[in-house]
């Protein structure tokens, strides 16, 4: 076989595409075999041999020489090696060369589509390495095509797709428009990468920031967290690792130059920036940005906190939709539970009612109880005085006589008890 145009097409194929010749000559090996076996009925081992400097490739068909044939592809009996050359020994190679002319039609289109198939794959693998490095990446772009609610962008000559669930509600795409757009998956397919890209993605927002602010593209201002509903607004908290820098004012920029201008990348979406704290209580109040907090309660183990804002800035507080006080429970961890200021104070007014009867249902419950022990020691002295009157000693005149004035001291109005007060006169009249 002598083909110019052929070692031509290898070196565009190893320039262009990257695909090594190694690599096409193992596909032409796979093709052939194919193609060989189409065409004779048998699998023969194939090696092929490149010889530029001649424009010429060699197509060998090969078997070994072995005792017991174990695989009759790759090997061949000593007996049938000597029915072609009687010279031929264990351990020989019985080769033929074929030539592609001797291949039938259909033999030729499969080791086409095998080779071609194999270009496929090996080009799509290349293409995966390159952009792999690429996923979790902020890239600008331009816009390829769209179709219906779909926009197509082109990556290193590769096409990813962002769909609707990725587009921001205020994005509008023509084609050749220049975006930015977040690499959020890369995985390979049978026509090669596949790429999605998204503008709604909570890490596009920080991408942003580090390319608009040196200082967090440096680690000087950390991102801490952020949560974002794309089109509406973005929380985002920061801290600054460096006691030199304000991380708030980094993010925002001389009179607001840096935020600005992620703001109109955005089109529009308001984005609260927070001091970020390890005070749980206070970054909960911190998280409720714009609006400010007077008073916070949590509940440690069920991360649960009630936050009082003052009455004219509930409807601040809570957002649209409940959005701001939404976004704080995402950015924080906790379950946020927002009420007006007046509402805790009138809740704090009942408990204190409320505990204050409490303890005056105690004191009453305590009288009523030394009353109901003094009455059933008064009664068992009496009972005792019934059976042993005759034989009175001075002591337990005496004990009567104490228990007589104590009782003279209770109020009969207190003790509101006429059976008791009876007893009582009973006993005087002992």
């Amino acid at each position: 076989m002598v083909n110019k145009d052929f070692f031509l097409a290898l070196d565009e194929l190893e320039k262009e595409k990257r695909i090594k010749k190694e690599i096409f000559l193992s596909a032409l090996e796979t093709a052939l075999v194919i193609a060989y076996k189409k065409h004779t009925g048998a699998a023969k081992a194939i090696e092929v041999r490149l010889l530029p400097d001649r424009n010429t490739i060699r197509i060998v068909a090969y078997q070994k020489i072995v005792e017991t044939v174990e695989d009759r592809d790759t090997e061949i009996s000593l007996e049938d090696a000597r029915l072609i050359n009687k010279k031929y020994k264990v351990g020989d190679i019985v080769s033929e060369e074929v030539t592609s002319k001797e291949f039938g039609r259909i033999a030729a289109q499969t080791a086409k589509q095998v080779i071609m198939q194999k270009l496929r794959e090996v080009e799509s693998e290349i293409a995966y390495g390159e952009l792999a490095e690429k996923e979790g990446q902020l890239i600008t772009c331009a816009i390829r095509r769209v179709e219906g609610d779909n926009a197509f962008v082109e990556i290193n000559r590769v096409e990813a797709i962002l769909m609707p669930q990725d587009q921001a509600p205020n994005d509008r795409f023509n084609v050749g428009d220049r975006v930015k757009v977040y690499v959020k998956k890369i995985k390979p397919g049978t026509r090669g990468p596949q790429i999605i890209v998204s503008r709604t993605a909570s890490e596009f927002v920080k991408k942003l920031f580090e390319l608009e602010v040196p200082e967090v593209a440096a680690g000087q201002v950390e991102i801490k967290g952020i949560v974002r509903e794309a089109g509406y607004r973005t929380k985002m908290a920061v801290v600054s690792n460096d006691a030199a820098i304000d991380a708030v004012g980094a993010c925002v920029g001389n009179r607001g130059m840096r935020v600005n201008a992620i703001v109109a990348e955005l089109g529009g979406e308001k984005i609260d920036i927070i001091p970020w704290c390890e005070d749980q209580l206070e970054f909960i109040a911190r998280a409720l940005s714009p609006a400010k907090v007077v008073m916070v309660q949590a509940s440690e183990g069920e991360r649960e906190a009630k936050v009082a804002v003052m009455d004219d800035m509930l409807s601040l507080a809570i957002g649209r939709d409940g959005q701001n006080a939404r976004l704080a429970a995402r950015l924080t961890g906790w379950k946020i539970d927002v009420k007006p200021y007046s509402l805790f104070v009138e809740r704090q007014r009942e408990e204190e009612e409320r505990l204050a009867a409490m303890d005056e249902d105690a004191e009453f419950d305590a009288f009523d109880e030394d009353f109901g022990e003094l009455e059933e020691n008064l009664e068992s002295e009496v009972l005792s005085v019934e059976l042993d009157g005759e034989n009175l000693d001075e002591e337990l005149t005496d004990d009567f006589a104490d228990l007589m004035n104590a009782n003279a001291v209770l109020d009969e109005d207190e003790l509101n008890n006429s059976e008791k007060l009876d007893d009582l006169g009973d006993f005087g009249d002992l």
